[in-house]
């Protein structure tokens, strides 16, 4: 296919996140008596922090609100340290990816349902911010994906037509988006393989962002 822009999630696809986001909530979930496990957090992968939140509060609304809402920040807190520390890892492929697009003089956008902050601060912390045309955030759009209004203001925003621009997503509710705006995508699967019928709405799944030159 003709790739004249590639817009990137970042959670799980740029950044190995995904696990520190799960080891920060398991740490506090703990300290605070919360019923809290990996299998749990996979429910919400892929899902806008207010979406998992919003949830948090319905599940464990027996802790009573503020006790929830204590859970949420000392959680949102601890994994912000932890990304602060500089220590989240790059997922395999992501710097040569980046070399090949500027080789190419192909765009490169970041459109992630996190919070802009957050998305500024892994970037910055692991010398990337520059690397990026523009950054597309939660507060940029009134829905999260699996809507498709972020991939749509992100292609937009770049001027491309939707046959020439590509995504690269690791979750469900990113290839649903990526489906619902009618842009190719290619899935970079995380800590979930995904199932036959998502793989068949991509136009691949491969094993690391190196496989994706191939594609462009």
């Amino acid at each position: 296919m003709k790739v004249n822009a590639v817009i990137f999630d970042m959670d799980g696809l740029l950044f190995d996140t995904e696990m520190v986001y799960y080891e920060a909530t398991q740490m506090v979930a703990d300290q605070m008596g919360f019923p809290y496990d990996k299998e749990f957090y996979l429910r919400f992968l892929g899902v806008s922090d207010e979406e998992v939140w919003a949830n948090y509060h319905e599940i464990f609304a027996e802790y009573g609100r503020e006790t929830v809402q204590r859970f949420i920040d000392e959680s949102f807190q601890e994994t912000l340290t932890r990304f602060a520390s500089g220590n989240v890892q790059l997922k395999p492929g992501v710097m040569e990816l980046l070399d090949f697009l500027e080789e190419q003089d192909i765009p490169k956008v970041v459109a992630s349902s996190n919070q802009r902050k957050v998305i500024e601060l892994l970037l910055e912390k692991n010398n990337l911010l520059t690397r990026f045309d523009m950054i597309v955030s939660a507060e940029n759009v009134k829905r999260a994906k699996p809507d498709p209004e972020i991939f749509l203001l992100a292609q937009q925003k770049l001027g491309t037509t939707k046959e020439n621009t590509l995504i690269l997503e690791d979750s469900q509710n990113g290839i649903l988006a990526a489906e619902a705006a009618e842009i190719p995508v290619i899935m970079v699967p995380d800590l979930l393989e995904p199932s036959a019928e998502l793989a068949d709405k991509t136009v691949a799944v491969v094993s690391s962002l190196h496989e994706i030159p191939t594609f462009i």
